[in-house]
């Protein structure tokens, strides 16, 4: 065997072994929250985000460019290599080989830096809300009660209705979790580093609101959004940075946060977005109620659901199918199998933790209407 093919032999059942070791880990989700989400984690991710924080730009973007540049350049090496049939025997071998080492190292970069975080236990459990079932009554009654906060809201935010930058995302965001740290550690955020995506209007055709970067630990966030997805959007990145990868689960996390947040802003844009999944739900379970429901909503919310969905129609075309059929396979791969239907799983945690409030505001009502009919 010759030298150059026994040393990539070598190297690859080096890194193989590597990755071997972290996905046997990553099968045990206790050990995962224990020794990587609540410890190594917390230490790396802070220092990503120290570093990132001091760049204006989304490094991570420039890294994601860097990377590409770099297989590009790669394959550009190969090919004018094998025009020019300069390739060896032993090339023909040796350049799988690399391109196999270069994956699973890709593979252990991304799962050190954030990816193992899939694999830890639900963060709806460690926040103590249950995903009791509801039925079609009681999903009807959780958007109703969605709708009355946003009607509340609307009121409240028009003399403080505002335009945020992404340094007023950021502070205002921050403040929110800092205020849900006093009840949960867990919801400590140090170092913030929240960016606006380089690219947004790629990224807006696409269809994405907003993305974690494992490699800088920046929350970046689509600036084209409209007005009242920005504060929800960043709370729902950010989320990610504290180790929730799972979709479903950093939406209730920003949602926790916009809701109880001091600015009226970020607590409308909060029930704003869970408002529109309760509906999505309402309407294929019970088509009635949905109509009825639309019609108690404000004249301002109605217009800004009209704004997202001109936003979306303006943006996102034929690409945005194509990514998310990609999106529903990596989710799937990542401990997800339900795939992007697992989004739709936050209406059944917010109507846990509303639930209480839901039932005591139902029986005060009836105890009224009992009173006035006396």
């Amino acid at each position: 065997m010759q030298p150059a093919i026994r040393i990539q032999l070598r190297r690859l059942a080096i890194i193989f072994g590597i990755a071997l070791l972290i996905f046997l880990f990553g099968l045990s989700s206790n050990a995962v929250e224990k020794i990587y989400s609540d410890g190594l984690y917390q230490w790396t991710s802070v220092a990503q985000r120290f570093i990132s924080a001091i760049v204006p730009f989304a490094l991570g973007d420039f890294l994601y460019a860097a990377l590409i540049i770099f297989c590009l350049w790669s394959v550009y090496k190969v090919i004018k290599k094998a025009v020019r049939k300069e390739l060896t025997s032993a090339d023909r071998l040796v350049i799988p080989l690399q391109l196999i080492s270069f994956l699973l190292i890709l593979y252990i970069v991304f799962k050190l830096l954030w990816g193992l975080n899939y694999s830890r236990p639900s963060i709806s459990e460690r926040l103590g809300i249950s995903d009791q079932k509801y039925s079609t009554k009681e999903l009807v009654m959780l958007g109703g009660f969605l709708v009355d906060k946003v009607n509340l809201l609307d009121q409240e935010r028009k003399s403080h209705k505002r335009i945020y930058d992404i340094n007023d995302l950021r502070d205002h965001s921050k403040a929110g979790y800092d205020l849900m740290a006093k009840e949960n550690s867990f919801f400590s955020y140090r170092a913030p580093a929240v960016k606006p995506v380089m690219f947004s209007w790629l990224i807006s055709k696409i269809g994405i609101e907003g993305y974690y970067c494992p490699l800088s630990g920046e929350a970046n966030v689509n600036m084209r959004l409209p007005y009242m997805e920005l504060p929800f959007v960043t709370s729902h990145e950010i989320s990610h940075t504290l180790g929730i990868a799972r979709e479903d689960e950093a939406n209730l996390i920003g949602y926790l946060v916009s809701i109880n947040n001091t600015d009226v802003n970020f607590r409308y844009s909060g029930y704003y977005n869970i408002l529109r999944s309760v509906l999505f739900e309402i309407r294929l379970k019970s088509p009635e109620d949905f109509s009825r429901l639309l019609k108690e909503i404000n004249a301002n919310t109605l217009a800004d659901f009209k704004e997202e969905h001109e936003f979306w129609r303006k943006y996102n075309g034929d690409m945005s199918a194509y990514m998310g059929t990609a999106l529903d396979k990596f989710l799937k791969i990542n401990n997800q199998k339900k795939g992007t239907d697992s989004y739709q799983d936050i209406v059944l945690w917010v109507f846990n933790l509303h639930k209480k409030e839901m039932t005591e505001t139902a029986a005060t009502t009836q105890k009224t209407l009992q009173l006035q009919n006396k």
